[in-house]
């Protein structure tokens, strides 16, 4: 569907006659107010944050390039206060495409430079002492590792569903419980670096059904990694436990996760998702185990559901696809929206970052500060809003307003980018830099889906 709403009054409409109650506030100054994170030195500058978005523009070691440095260059100077850093992984062979970044001793300066680029470029945009939190984003691709250009899973465990649909060999064995053992220090390892090149903390990525998002659901997985509660959430919690020991107090440096409360999957191959229906919420299992990150320090989350790879509109509602969804994308809007109120209603003391604002297009503020005012999240980030409109909190924060004519236009353009293996970035706002990328890469591949 094209995004067929005029005025406000049309979308909070057409949102109630799907039963829906869109959080709404005309007054956004709330999102210009500073956030000291909790327990932490750490404040950002205002509310609004850029979700971590790759570009799969780095080397073949894992170095930032002029691309990611105009990426950032552009966050930098868009006024947001929280800058979610893309995934780098941390082991060769879990990067999800070749170019995904890799922070390593060898590289280290390049990123300690970008930094303090970052840094630069957005006091010279917000003024003197303007400094925004910057995170970084730690991965291992698990079943989506492609880091020489061809598949190369490494699953946790046999998933009839997405094997189906990524085409995963029969031969391929899940991980040894020997290789899950190994990880929290490379873990570790990349985060101690992380901090020596100025990062404000880290997030173990366990969402969109990569590795440590996919062990959620190891229902059947034999061993210390499958089954029980505790054995499916051990990888997490133990990254989270050995980075925490590696770096030891540490009141500027956040270790964090950007965490899938909901897969859409049913029970045993999905987590957070209702028995009865897969498009159901069950957030019995997400709540304890982020009672379990707060235990261990964690202070500040980041929400999301789905995968990309599978169900894109559950964690990326979208007017143009790669299919019909099945839902509204204001089902899945209110969804991601719910999802982040119940964590933060439960856990009133932890910063929860927001997310699925983006099909909101110019109407996104709104719903923004009314999130804020009713206590669903304590940020509201943004992700392919980023790509397409890299300036949107500057306008929110100075204007009022967001340009409709700048917006995500929710095409999916930028991932098919990323998944054909190119640089991923706007194709429809950004075109001079990513137009000739996406037929490069995208237009091959839908030829040969077409002609098979």
């Amino acid at each position: 569907m094209a995004f067929p709403y005029r005025t406000p009054q049309e979308l909070r409409d057409d949102a109630e006659r799907q039963g829906i109650r869109l959080p709404w506030c005309d007054d956004l100054s709330g999102l210009s107010a500073p956030f000291p994170i909790p327990d932490s030195a750490l404040v950002a500058p205002n509310r609004l944050a850029v979700h971590p978005m790759e570009g799969n523009d780095g080397t073949s070691d894992g170095t930032p390039t002029e691309s990611t440095r105009r990426r950032y260059d552009r966050f930098a100077a868009g006024g947001a206060g929280l800058l979610w850093f893309e995934a780098v992984a941390v082991a060769p062979e879990g990067r999800a495409v070749p170019g995904q970044l890799r922070l390593t001793r060898e590289n280290a300066d390049v990123y300690r430079d970008l930094l303090a680029r970052i840094r630069r470029g957005a006091e010279e945009s917000r003024g003197a002492g303007f400094r925004p939190v910057v995170v970084v984003q730690l991965t291992h691709s698990g079943r989506f590792s492609r880091a020489e250009g061809a598949s190369a899973p490494r699953i946790a465990y046999r998933n009839p569903i997405l094997d189906q649909k990524m085409k995963v060999p029969d031969e391929v064995e899940p991980v040894a419980d020997a290789y899950l053992d190994a990880l929290p220090e490379q873990y570790a390892e990349t985060a101690a670096l992380a901090r020596e090149v100025g990062f404000d903390g880290v997030d173990v990525k366990a969402c969109h059904r990569y590795l440590i998002s996919e062990l959620l659901s190891a229902f059947d997985r034999p061993g210390r990694y499958g089954g029980s509660f505790e054995n499916r959430t051990r990888l997490l919690l133990d990254c989270v436990r050995r980075i925490r020991e590696r770096i030891g107090p540490d009141p500027g440096f956040l270790v964090t996760t950007r965490l899938n409360l909901f897969d859409g999957i049913r029970p045993p191959l999905g987590f957070g998702t209702d028995a009865s229906d897969e498009a159901a919420l069950d957030l019995s299992e997400p709540l304890r185990l982020v009672g379990r990150l707060q235990a261990l320090g964690v202070r500040m989350l980041n929400i999301t559901m789905g995968s990309p790879y599978f169900n894109p509109h559950v964690n990326r509602p979208y007017d143009q696809g790669g299919y019909v969804p099945p839902e509204h994308p204001l089902v899945g809007v209110d969804r991601l929206l719910r999802g982040a109120r119940a964590v933060q209603q439960e856990f009133s003391d932890l910063a929860v970052v927001g997310t699925g604002y983006s099909w909101l297009r110019q109407y996104a503020p709104q719903v923004a500060a009314g999130a804020l005012q009713e206590g669903g999240a304590r940020l509201i980030g943004f992700g392919r809003q980023s790509f397409s409109y890299p300036d949107f909190a500057r306008d929110i924060l100075d204007r009022g307003v967001l340009d409709p004519r700048r917006c995500c236009v929710a095409c999916g353009k930028c991932s098919d980018i990323l998944r054909a293996g190119g640089p991923a970035g706007c194709v429809v706002r950004d075109g001079g830099t990513y137009l000739e990328a996406y037929r490069r890469h995208v237009r091959p591949v839908e030829k040969k889906e077409a002609s098979s």
